[in-house]
């Protein structure tokens, strides 16, 4: 809960803040949107792709248990780092909670499966009180530190988001005799085989990151000519060729039977659906915090609720509607009519895509000095909640049921590239506000994802069949 908290309060400002005039009260940092989009799009990007080498240090050198508090620690030391009004200190923030959050957010699901051995029903009861801390940081995330930032100072609001994280590790400390062994460390080697391991994994990291220091330096004098939103697009293109590869190789290569060949083919198509939806997804940090901070009506009286908070719609939707869903699919089940995984892929593309027409419309009938009502955004982000619902918790399981045995964690890791893709491309597209109308970027991200969507639903009664007896 904690954890979410500080990730959703800053993450509710970070474009916002990038894009306020240095000239203000509450001054940001006065740059433009497609170069502080495609920041959001890295820092969002990174956020995910490293939840790979996180689940890869717990399971080889530390266990969960050390990998979640470890990354609490930077991440909060990377929100304090924030709030020191510095540029140099604001991005080392950034670098610090990517970090931070690798390490914890693929570690803490194992961690409370870990609690449930025995799996079944208490195990699914485990994971939905953590689904819902996880919604309930989300939602008091955007509110308070939305209030405190963007209404008063922004770095205050960074500070809020650490003092967040920072009581999320004393609970944890406090609470960490009822883990009885979760989380620890599990392979059965000698030390010297672990202390190897260590070894080569720290000097890569440290060869990576004098790589990323050395790029960034070299960008920021000029010798390097590529501005942020190229490289965030060179990133993104090299990140899909670098999966197709990977699952070409799997595919011919990796010595599956045809059945399992068939299945990994499926888990591709899902990935790219996963892509696109999360590319129009997760602009609610970007194209829609802007539209509701520039062409949206928030004044409620005497008082005007700062942009930031709305981005608590979507989760609050997420706790209301997430048992509504829950009892749809097993009713459906139960009278042998329940939506196919692929056909439910297709019906969340195409909810996201509806938000979008909405919000489409309301952008065409806004400006500045006539801006709407909050309505159009609240409808938008029921829409895509519902779209969410249909395809995020669906996508989870079906990776569990479509791969091999002896590819259950790298499908997994695949599902948080389609989520970092996603995140990266949300960024650039958002970007477009530079150059295109609201409504006009609005209204082709629609038609692209609701395309997709028609696809998807198209190609499902083939992509069923390659599914053998998953249901």
């Amino acid at each position: 809960m904690w954890e979410r908290f500080s990730y959703y309060g800053m993450r509710a400002l970070l474009v916002l803040f990038m894009t306020t005039a240095t000239t203000e009260a509450n001054p940001g940092l006065g740059y433009d949107i497609g170069m502080a989009t495609a920041i959001y799009g890295l820092y969002t990007f990174f956020v995910y792709v490293l939840s790979l080498p996180g689940g890869w240090v717990a399971d080889n050198i530390w266990g969960q248990k050390k990998a979640v508090f470890v990354g609490g620690v930077i991440i909060a030391a990377g929100h304090f780092s924030m709030a020191i009004p510095f540029t140099s200190t604001f991005f080392l923030g950034l670098v610090l909670i990517v970090i931070g959050t690798g390490l914890l957010k693929p570690n803490v699901s194992t961690i409370v499966g870990d609690l449930y051995p025995e799996g079944g029903a208490r195990r699914d009861a485990g994971f939905s009180i953590f689904y819902m801390g996880i919604n309930i940081g989300a939602v008091a995330g955007p509110f308070f530190c939305g209030l405190l930032g963007e209404g008063y100072n922004w770095h205050w609001g960074f500070s809020l988001a650490g003092i967040g994280m920072v009581l999320g590790l004393i609970q944890y400390r406090l609470g960490e005799k009822y883990l009885a062994g979760a989380g620890e460390y599990k392979l059965d080697d000698d030390p010297a085989a672990r202390a190897r391991r260590s070894r080569h994994f720290y000097t890569i990291a440290s060869v990576l990151a004098a790589v990323v220091v050395v790029i960034g330096f070299l960008m920021s004098s000029g010798a390097f000519p590529l501005t942020l939103e190229e490289l965030a697009g060179s990133l993104g293109v090299l990140a899909v060729l670098i999966t197709i590869g990977f699952f070409v190789y799997i595919i011919f290569f990796g010595g599956h039977t045809p059945l399992e060949k068939k299945r990994l083919g499926v888990i591709f198509w899902l990935f790219l659906l996963a892509a696109l939806f999360w590319s129009g997804f997760e602009q609610a940090g970007s194209s829609l915090n802007l539209f509701a901070r520039d062409l949206t009506d928030r004044t409620f009286g005497s008082l005007e609720i700062p942009a930031s908070t709305l981005q608590l719609i979507n989760p609050f939707f997420i706790i209301v509607f997430a048992p509504v869903f829950g009892w749809l699919w097993t009713w459906l089940a139960r009278r042998n009519a329940n939506p196919s995984i692929p056909v439910k892929f297709g019906l969340g593309l195409l909810g996201l895509s509806a938000g979008f027409f909405v919000l489409s419309w309301g952008a065409a009938n806004a400006t500045v000095e006539n801006p709407v009502t909050p309505a159009w955004l609240v409808v938008t982000y029921f829409l895509h909640t519902v779209g969410e619902l249909c395809l995020s918790p669906v996508g989870l399981s079906s990776m569990t049921k479509l791969a091999p045995k002896n590819r259950v964690g790298q499908m997994m890791g695949i599902w948080f590239v389609a989520a970092a893709l996603g995140n990266l491309f949300a960024g650039l597209v958002a970007g477009r506000l530079e150059t295109l109308a609201p409504s006009s970027l609005f209204w082709t991200v629609a038609l692209i994802v609701g395309g997709g969507g028609l696809v998807a639903l198209l190609m499902a009664p083939p992509i069923k069949k390659l599914m053998g007896n998953v249901e």
